[in-house]
């Protein structure tokens, strides 16, 4: 893949010049093309750079299932542990018998308290955030009162259905295991130990030099506005760390190079575990795409001036990520990079 193809792949994406954050593919000798558009504080025109750090919403679920098949390398937790035995605490009308497993793969059927399946998921969203105002979000603990009086999708491993209740479970079985906060035991060994230097789960109201702000453009007027009261000032389990282009490249190669997890529980971390469709599966915290001989490990996130992916053609040894700090839809360009990548695979 080279340097022009890579940048007339962006270039047809952006055509229209609005996109806000970091661009950057990478292979084995180095980066291959990288951009930096638009700013990470709009009213004082502080420019994005490469090195910028962005919040990455749902990526964070990457981190989780590290973290999660981390501690089942220590003992301290099995995949087939029950999340009741987890926690052993309340869970209302969560079932007791969902396994750790199916939260890692999102066949738990734990009712999500931010459904992406239902017809009216925005307003729902909208009104758990009025319920719920986002400056109250710092523990996972706060998260299990919008999720546990609610009624089961569907029994335990039945289907793939996408579960941010699941992930917040797992957080909480991840502090209950560690002794510690589900961030701290991340940054202690995952972040750190990668040396991922612009990595952190950063306060909504304390962000770092660098780290940009989201934003959403406003229906009625047409303004930016920031993305501070539509996301918990904390981010957690299910979503909302910080990182940049430059320290998920050095995610991907601590993953292969056996850095974070035995080989064994890296080949489970990747391998397919549940089937969401024809070419794509899920792992135990990150997505597979599989066409012939052609296979992609990914991590998305979107939410509220926020839009990433992170992606590794293992065939071509290439790493691609995108961070927006509005809401461009980079997955499209993710499947417009997918595409040359292989072509030129197979040339």
């Amino acid at each position: 893949m080279t340097s022009e193809k890579t940048e007339s792949v962006f270039n047809a994406w952006n055509s229209g010049g609005d996109f806000s954050g970091a661009f950057c593919v990478s292979g084995p000798d180095g980066v291959i093309f990288r951009q930096a558009r638009g700013y990470r504080n709009m009213p004082e025109m502080l420019p994005n750079l490469h090195d910028t750090a962005f919040g990455i919403a749902s990526g964070a679920k990457m981190f989780t299932g590290l973290a999660a098949c981390r501690l089942i390398d220590e003992k301290k937790l099995a995949l087939d542990d029950k999340i009741c035995d987890a926690l052993k605490r309340d869970l209302g009308r969560i079932d007791k018998g969902a396994t750790i497993f199916q939260l890692l793969t999102h066949t738990s059927g734990v009712g999500d308290y931010i459904d992406e399946e239902a017809e009216d998921s925005a307003e729902r969203l909208q009104a758990l955030r009025d319920k719920y105002p986002a400056h109250l979000w710092e523990s996972l603990e706060y998260y299990l009162q919008m999720i546990s009086p609610l009624p089961m999708k569907f029994e335990p491993g039945a289907r793939f259905c996408y579960s941010n209740s699941g992930y917040v479970l797992l957080g909480l079985a991840i502090e209950a295991a560690s002794g510690v906060s589900y961030q701290r035991f991340v940054h202690e060994n995952i972040i750190a130990p990668c040396g991922l230097e612009r990595t952190g789960f950063y306060r909504a109201d304390s962000l770092p030099a660098n780290a940009a702000r989201g934003y959403m453009r406003d229906d009625e007027t047409g303004e930016w506005r920031s993305n501070v009261f539509s996301l918990p000032i904390l981010g957690g389990s299910d979503g909302g760390i910080f990182t940049c282009a430059d320290d998920l490249r050095k995610l991907w190669a601590a993953i292969f190079s056996g850095k974070i997890l035995s080989p064994e529980m890296t080949e489970a971390f990747l391998k397919p575990q549940a089937r969401i469709d024809e070419d794509e599966s899920y792992g135990l915290g990150v997505y597979r795409h599989e066409k012939g001989d052609d296979l992609l490990y990914f991590a998305v996130g979107g939410d509220a001036g926020v839009d990433f992916f992170t992606a590794y053609f293992p065939r071509a040894g290439l790493v691609a990520s995108a961070l927006g700090n509005t809401e461009k839809n980079t997955f499209s360009l993710l499947e417009e990079l997918a595409g040359a990548v292989w072509e030129a695979d197979g040339e």
